[in-house]
């Protein structure tokens, strides 16, 4: 209470816009033990109540508080497979739900967390720990993000054979092709999975199952298969003129930027480019903002974000009071700081355009009232306006997993919202088939992603350990 929180900050605009690089910086070793030592070690550590993986953040920020940081990312990892990737992209329910967040400065869980595992990183702490004995078990893990890599890492360390399927270039999933460079370098996935493949896990990447390999034969050739596909069908508006050149999908154009860095990506591709354009950005949440930067450092003349709900309120929110982990405030992310002209309680009825490319966004302006069973409902206003829009990006989330191809070939069923059903095991409907992550909880953090990789890996063990018994 006696120590202000101090947070590290983002690199100058003027510098950061021109480059892909990681805006956010990092404090140096004394300041970051400083800002460990403001943790409370509270008698109940909602923090940890929080934190989708239950991660122990007393523990391990008085590690960093007393200089062991070995001992404080060890503590971390026993809940946490990949902090290098939380610390940077987690929107940190713990720090909602900090003692210190009453007085609106809760000690920079997520910034600590960010700095030890680099700490630890650029000191060898963090090293690659194949497992002694195998099993003979073999286990096919499809989808390399945050889930599968979570569940491949846990069930090679019980000493089963794991074989994870990608069907994109390189591995990381969600990780790699939908959160931008400037918020987490392609680097820090690399370094992290050059540790997997140490610890022998193998990677099959540019193979679709469903489409490359039958799901079928995957499923006859391993003891387990595990679905971590990730929610990826986007939802969609269909206003008049959607059809017209030049929208796209938020996740259409996020990847490719990536792809783009990445050089895997043909010269005759088609480009979206954000190059001297009017930008109108369709959604308010995180993937709208990363569209927000990215078109910003593609060099676009306006850029534009509307959400059709309310304004959130900025600081403090009755409706969601502390400790709720997920507050509905204001965010006001390193890319709106950019330039970025923000608009709420906006619906987009139209699209205009010439020579079949869109020029324009027509958009009407609505309330939310609150009927007698408390359910909320849009009531439109009639007042409308015009929005230059040389380029439209849809970030209004994910409906549910892709059905077509191996959900569907492999039969599993799915719930009211599209997901995969799975029992509390884990266990879809067909034999021999678990599922995980986004595929069952629909679009999510990348914190959940990794706990429920963590659950589906004991389920998977547990399952292969009974049938090795019977």
């Amino acid at each position: 209470m006696k120590i202000p929180r101090k947070e590290a900050g983002y690199r100058l605009i003027s510098e950061r816009i021109y480059d892909h690089g990681e805006v956010e910086q990092m404090l140096n070793r004394e300041d970051r033990k400083i800002q460990a030592s403001r943790c409370m070690d509270c008698g109940i550590p909602f923090c940890h109540w929080a934190c989708p993986l239950g991660n122990k953040m007393p523990e391990w920020q008085d590690y960093i508080y007393k200089g062991d940081w070995k001992k404080g990312v060890e503590v971390l990892h026993e809940t946490n497979n990949f902090p290098e990737f939380t610390g940077r992209v987690c929107p940190a329910p713990c720090e909602k739900s900090c003692v210190l967040a009453l007085h609106e400065a809760p000690v920079t869980i997520r910034e600590n967390e960010a700095s030890v595992t680099e700490v630890a990183f650029m000191e060898g702490m963090i090293k690659a720990l194949p497992p002694k004995h195998r099993t003979g078990k073999k286990i096919a893990i499809i989808g390399s993000g945050p889930a599968g890599l979570a569940a491949a890492q846990q069930l090679n360390r019980k000493g089963h054979y794991v074989t994870v399927f990608e069907k994109d270039k390189t591995p990381g999933g969600l990780l790699r092709y939908g959160i931008p460079n400037f918020k987490l370098s392609k680097q820090v996935i690399d370094r992290r999975l050059n540790l997997l493949k140490e610890e022998g896990i193998e990677f099959v990447t540019e193979t679709e199952i469903g489409k490359d390999i039958p799901g079928l034969k995957v499923l006859l050739e391993y003891d387990a298969v595990c679905l971590a596909t990730g929610a990826g069908k986007p939802r969609d508006i269909t206003p008049p003129g959607r059809d017209l050149k030049g929208i796209y999908f938020a996740m259409d154009f996020l990847s490719q930027q990536i792809r783009i860095l990445q050089d895997e990506i043909d010269a005759d591709t088609e480009r979206i480019s954000a190059k001297g354009k009017h930008v109108l950005v369709i959604g308010g949440g995180d993937t709208g903002s990363d569209c927000v930067g990215t078109s910003i450092r593609q060099g676009a003349k306006s850029v534009t974000q509307i959400e059709i709900m309310p304004k959130p309120p900025v600081g403090k929110n009755p409706a969601t009071p502390w400790p709720n982990p997920f507050p509905q405030t204001l965010k006001t992310s390193s890319s709106h700081e950019e330039g970025c002209e923000r608009r709420w309680l906006l619906n987009t009825i139209s699209f205009n355009g010439e020579n079949g490319h869109v020029k324009e966004a027509t958009v009407e302006s609505v309330n939310w009232e609150k009927d007698a069973n408390g359910r909320f409902s849009m009531v439109s206003t009639g007042e409308t306006e015009v929005l230059k829009a040389d380029l439209v990006l849809l970030a209004l989330g994910f409906v549910h997993p892709v059905h077509e191809g191996l959900l569907n070939e492999l039969g599993v069923d799915y719930d009211v919202r599209g997901n995969v059903v799975v029992d509390k095991s884990h266990r879809s409907t067909v034999s021999k088939v678990f599922a995980t992550g986004d595929t069952i909880m629909g679009a999510s953090l990348v914190v959940k992603a990794i706990a429920s990789g963590r659950k589906v890996a004991e389920d998977i063990h547990r399952f292969v350990s009974q049938s090795s018994n019977q």
